[in-house]
């Protein structure tokens, strides 16, 4: 077996090998999902907020299953792919009166995050309907704010994992390939941000990034248990300048190259982007660069 095999940034070695075939011939009625749930229970691989890593785990024993390396059971279940039935967000009727004037004159303006409440749905209609790239559902640890004055929704913003991989970043932190591993999570990735075309407000922008910049970690932390030391975005110069990030003080890093995740050469295969950071700690550099 290779000796550098990895899954999502863990290492399986000869010895894990041997212990799942064992695993799986101990307990030979249990199906694929239970297995994998009980083999996180076995490792104690959790999430930071306590959840088994089920998801993770079953991914790590398809791929040894389909190495040759282990013998799983047999499918007992197909099941449809949430992501790929998912149905769209459909349209809300809310107030598309104009809101025009000074950032003084629309205060207070509140932040609502509403991942896992009952305005989420709110939420993922504004993203479909008035975002220009849509709403797509986020995998992995995400947040999302709703920006509200006057009693309705001015904004919406919408926080994510961060990518793996991203050279200016990583050269930016100055950490290692294994302090990246471990600590990517503390990472966020801003992926949509969406002031509602009715909202004619100056600098409202750039007064949103600087409010959210105060307690996104905190509400990191609330949902899934740990904080997060560092936001990014990308830009697309072919359509957006960024001001308003520059305006609130955001770093760019350098450049995308093009490339997404799934690219099997050197060339680009989308457009290249600017790479935006903002740290969240005066003290980013030295917690992201822990192993």
């Amino acid at each position: 077996m290779p000796v550098d095999l990895r899954y999502r940034g863990r290492a399986v070695t000869a010895e894990d090998i041997v212990f799942i075939r064992k695993f799986i011939a101990d307990h030979p009625s249990l199906s694929r999902r239970k297995l994998s749930a009980r083999l996180c229970e076995a490792w104690q691989w959790k999430q930071t907020n306590g959840a088994l890593c089920d998801m993770v785990c079953r991914g790590l024993l398809l791929m040894l299953h389909r190495a040759g390396e282990i013998e799983l059971p047999p499918v007992r279940q197909i099941s449809l792919n949430p992501f790929v039935q998912r149905n769209k967000p459909q349209p809300v009727l809310i107030d598309m009166t104009p809101l025009t004037g000074a950032l003084i004159d629309i205060r207070p303006i509140s932040f609502q995050q509403v991942r896992r409440t009952s305005d989420e749905p709110l939420f993922n209609s504004l993203i479909e309907h008035h975002h220009y790239l849509g709403y797509e559902q986020p995998v992995g640890e995400h947040l999302k704010y709703l920006v509200w004055a006057q009693g309705r929704p001015i904004a919406c913003m919408a926080w994510s994992s961060a990518p793996r991989h991203l050279g200016s970043r990583d050269r930016h932190i100055g950490w290692s390939a294994e302090a990246r591993r471990r600590n990517i999570r503390f990472v966020a990735y801003n992926t949509r941000f969406l002031i509602l075309p009715w909202v004619q407000v100056p600098h409202l922008a750039s007064h949103i990034l600087g409010r959210i910049a105060s307690s996104l970690s905190n509400d990191w932390e609330q949902l899934y248990g740990h904080p997060v030391y560092f936001a990014e975005t990308f830009i697309d110069p072919g359509r957006f300048r960024g001001t308003c990030y520059r305006a609130a003080n955001w770093k760019l890093l350098g450049l995308t190259t093009g490339r997404g995740k799934d690219s099997t050469s050197k060339r680009p295969n989308r457009s290249i982007k600017e790479v935006l950071g903002y740290p969240l700690t005066p003290h980013f550099r030295e917690l992201l660069s822990q192993s």
